[in-house]
């Protein structure tokens, strides 16, 4: 799975990504 998440990364521009983490943590929480 973590190599999944790293391909995504580098498509990704560095704004939509630190979107992303957001969103990830909240739905963690």
């Amino acid at each position: 799975m973590g190599s999944i998440k790293k391909k995504r990364r580098k498509k990704m521009t560095k704004h939509k990504y630190r979107k992303r983490i957001r969103a990830d943590r909240h739905k963690k929480k």
